[in-house]
């Protein structure tokens, strides 16, 4: 019930995982979805509900024509309080009662093996539940499990992020930093050229501003990674042969790219697109601390096609380092690199999303 999302479900997700279909299929809703969680995780289900929706909210995200709450089953396999990856599987109900919308019921459950029946770690309905205060790693029998009663300040608050604060809430604190990491990249040239204000960032941000910074921070921090990925910039963008971040008297940071053919860089207002994004996803994908899911929306856009191929084998080495990678895309360039078990192809029937491999 999560816009053409009326019944729709993936399994089977590779690390690398490329979504194609026409426009208007449902790629972007994905994303939202996952988008959706990280900000309800970091404000409410109401903020989250009215950033997708407006002032209608759930009655905007919830798919049309349909009743019910919108619910989302999400498996995870990660390092969930456990010195190796566990599969938990995190379910949640939202819906809406007077204008106003409410978490229905919100479940971290567990499995230890095969078989059985899975614990719960966290249940809560309507802002009330229980959640467990043992580590995973120290359990192993059910009767073992420690309960602790809370009640949440309001019912559209996720349990996650009010249980998250305490640390003796060990399931919630390490799924709450896992959704918190996510990153949704909607990168726009236009915000990544221009001058920044000097501070720091370790991590490029959602839509490239902070560019720069990250330069400078990859530079004197990681100087071999930088060097890595500078190599990879020259040897697709004819020309370059050096980037830096300068910082000027004004406190303002800059980024000039030198070509070899003159003796002066060029600052990042006068550089191509292409160059601009390609120095971005060189960013992104080469991050010392890559992200537990990366979303990224038709890469190619302002690359050239023979640029795509590289790209594709960087995403898919990025998940091998650990990170989730749904990229979306229109490019047959691109699609020659994949393989096809790691293509979902996404069609609408009735004005509802199919997902098919």
């Amino acid at each position: 019930n999560f816009r053409a999302f009326q019944d729709v479900t993936l399994k089977d997700i590779p690390a690398f995982c490329v979504l194609v279909g026409a426009n208007g299929t449902g790629k972007s809703t994905l994303f939202s979805v996952f988008g959706f969680l990280r900000d309800a995780m970091s404000t409410n289900v109401s903020a989250a509900l009215a950033r997708l929706g407006g002032s209608r909210g759930f009655q905007e995200v919830r798919s049309r024509g349909s009743q019910g709450p919108i619910e989302i089953e999400l498996k995870i396999r990660a390092d969930i309080g456990r010195s190796r990856s566990s599969l938990i599987t995190y379910e949640i109900a939202i819906d809406e009662q007077d204008g106003r919308a409410y978490v229905d019921h919100e479940v971290l459950k567990y499995r230890r093996g095969s078989s059985g029946q899975p614990w719960h770690f966290i249940d809560f309905r309507r802002g009330s539940g229980s959640a467990v205060t043992n580590e995973m790693e120290s359990v192993s029998d059910a009767t073992q499990l420690h309960r602790e009663d809370q009640v949440l300040r309001s019912p559209d608050i996720l349990a996650i992020k009010g249980l998250a604060q305490f640390e003796r809430f060990p399931a919630a604190v390490a799924l709450g930093k896992l959704i918190e990491n996510w990153h949704l990249s909607d990168f726009h040239i236009s915000r990544a050229r221009p001058e920044q204000e000097a501070g720091y960032a370790e991590h490029l941000s959602r839509e490239g501003e902070n560019l720069a910074l990250v330069v400078e921070y990859l530079h004197n921090r990681h100087p071999k990674i930088f060097r890595d990925l500078l190599g990879r910039l020259r040897s697709r963008i004819p020309g370059i042969t050096q980037v830096e971040s300068k910082t000027t008297e004004e406190g303002r940071v800059l980024l000039k790219f030198q070509d070899g053919a003159f003796e002066d860089p060029f600052l990042a207002r006068f550089v191509s697109d292409g160059t601009i994004k390609m120095l971005a996803y060189l960013v992104l994908l080469y991050d010392p601390a890559p992200h537990p899911l990366l979303c990224v929306e038709e890469p190619e856009n302002q690359l050239y096609p023979s640029l795509l191929w590289n790209l594709a084998e960087e995403f898919r080495s990025y998940a091998v380092r650990g990170g989730q990678v749904f990229v979306s895309t229109h490019s047959p360039d691109f699609l020659n690199a994949i393989e096809i078990d790691e293509v979902f192809w996404l069609s609408k029937q009735k004005g509802y999303t199919q997902i098919k491999r």
